[in-house]
């Protein structure tokens, strides 16, 4: 990990960045490990625990909990600055990886997911005001890039750690191994914000009250979507209708002003995330499936073709970070974007029996390639178009449109694979076009992601 961060960012490893850099990149990577470790998980915690019956809240309420934390953070970062929200993060989500470690039965289990995803929330936000007052605009690519890479490892061996974990020491240690790093990566941390000059102590802003309501909600419809993905029938398809309900008019009070109408500037950059990320997983939960009902691939082969698509996201990020300044400010989102789109769309054509999968796995490189190009290049952008004191709330919101838009789309994409007896080449098609219209829409979009000049 050290030299892959070293070959995208020397500049980040400055004596006075070194420790910062290492220690939030590593901050990252733990989230990341936990959230896709506990699927892996979370079967055997189930048994265990004799806990079916909260299968989906034990993962429907850590997500409402990181998304009513992510608005908290925001209002938090900007009022007092990243450090309060920092320490606290660390500590509740340490705090809730304790709980769920140590829990004697589901329902202790699911408290302690819902207090590790509040601090997941406020880590997150708090990491992005950190790169916007600490870090020098030029670094802005690179850091970001880090923290890209800093996905990609637990996304190739995070599942299979978890796997080994559980079958060898107990599920108690997926939860109980994380703080004996998170503890020492946010004591890395600790000399970089206390070298901070201490941000003016202000009250919330005004409406911050109605902000944070506005995010229970969202947050509520958010778990209802967990839960109804894991349902199948007539229960499936209300709990979802309810919970979309929910997020078209929560949401849309959480994001930008003009955000739905794609107003240029930071609403269309906050909404090309959303798209980005609807677009990718809505493919990514397709794929594996479909190579293992349509062309026999066997669970590890399949998931070999997801790996290679993490690694090209990789790609993409460190490629972006060695770009000092693009041409425009719509650059790399528009070829990112049209690299997704027609990333995906090459997948969709290896729904025809005759395809050779080789087409579906450049395909699905060339999406990851357009995925690294996109998410550091956008976080860059929110950054650079949040005037002072609005970085915590700006961050909150982007990373609020990627979890909401992923999460909408996985539920609806599992309600068309579930509509039937099997799933089909037709709902395998269906679910590949949809996501390919929506990076398309992205693509046409992202020119508006330069503001009109004053």
């Amino acid at each position: 990990m050290t030299a892959t961060l070293e070959a995208t960012a020397p500049g980040l490893f400055a004596p006075r960045l070194r420790a910062m850099t290492v220690g939030s990149v590593a901050l990252i990577s733990l989230l990341a490990f936990e959230s896709l470790a506990v699927g892996t998980a979370m079967p055997t915690v189930a048994r265990s625990l004799d806990g079916f019956s909260l299968y989906g809240l034990a993962f429907g309420g850590p997500f409402a909990a990181s998304v009513i934390a992510m608005v908290v953070s925001g209002i938090w970062c900007d009022a007092r600055g990243p450090r309060p929200s920092m320490w606290h993060g660390l500590v509740w989500f340490v705090a809730g990886l304790v709980v769920a470690g140590t829990a004697p039965a589901m329902a202790v289990l699911v408290v302690g997911r819902v207090v590790q995803g509040f601090g997941s929330g406020l880590l997150s936000v708090a990491l992005y005001v950190i790169v916007a007052q600490v870090y020098p605009e030029e670094l802005h690519r690179r850091i970001f890039a880090a923290f890209a890479a800093a996905w990609v490892v637990p996304s190739l061996v995070g599942p299979a750690v978890a796997g080994l974990i559980v079958e060898h020491v107990g599920w108690r240690w997926v939860f109980l191994a994380v703080p004996a790093v998170a503890v020492p990566a946010g004591l890395l941390i600790h000399p970089g914000l206390r070298s901070m000059a201490r941000a003016a102590v202000t009250g919330p802003p005004a409406g911050a009250r109605a902000r944070i309501g506005w995010a229970c909600g969202a947050g509520v419809s958010a778990a209802l979507l967990h839960i109804g993905g894991q349902q199948r029938g007539a229960s499936a398809l209300l709990l979802t209708a309810v919970a979309v309900a929910g997020l078209l008019v929560c949401a849309p009070r959480l994001l930008p002003a003009g955000f739905l109408r794609a107003a240029r500037g930071l609403p269309t950059v906050i909404g090309l995330r959303g798209l980005a990320s609807a677009a990718f997983v809505g493919a990514e939960v397709v794929i594996p499936l479909m190579l293992s009902r349509e062309r026999g691939l066997t669970p590890t082969a399949a998931g070999l073709v997801l790996t290679v698509g993490a690694l090209a996201w990789s790609a993409g990020s460190w490629v972006q970070g060695r770009i000092p300044k693009p041409t425009s400010r719509a650059s790399l989102p528009r070829a990112g974007m049209a690299c997704i789109t027609a990333g995906i769309g090459t997948v969709a054509l290896t729904v025809a029996p005759g395809t050779p999968l080789a087409v579906g796995v450049v395909g699905w490189a060339v999406a990851g390639l357009g995925m690294g190009l996109v998410y550091p290049s956008l976080s860059v952008l929110t950054l650079e178009l949040s005037a002072p004191g609005e970085e915590g709330r700006n961050s909150s919101s982007l990373q609020l449109g990627d979890a909401l838009f992923a999460a909408t789309v996985l539920a609806l994409t599992g309600a068309v694979l579930g509509a039937g007896a099997a799933p089909g080449v037709r709902s395998y098609l269906a679910t590949l076009v949809v996501a390919a219209g929506l990076a398309l829409l992205g693509a046409l979009l992202s020119t508006r992601v330069t503001p009109r000049p004053a």
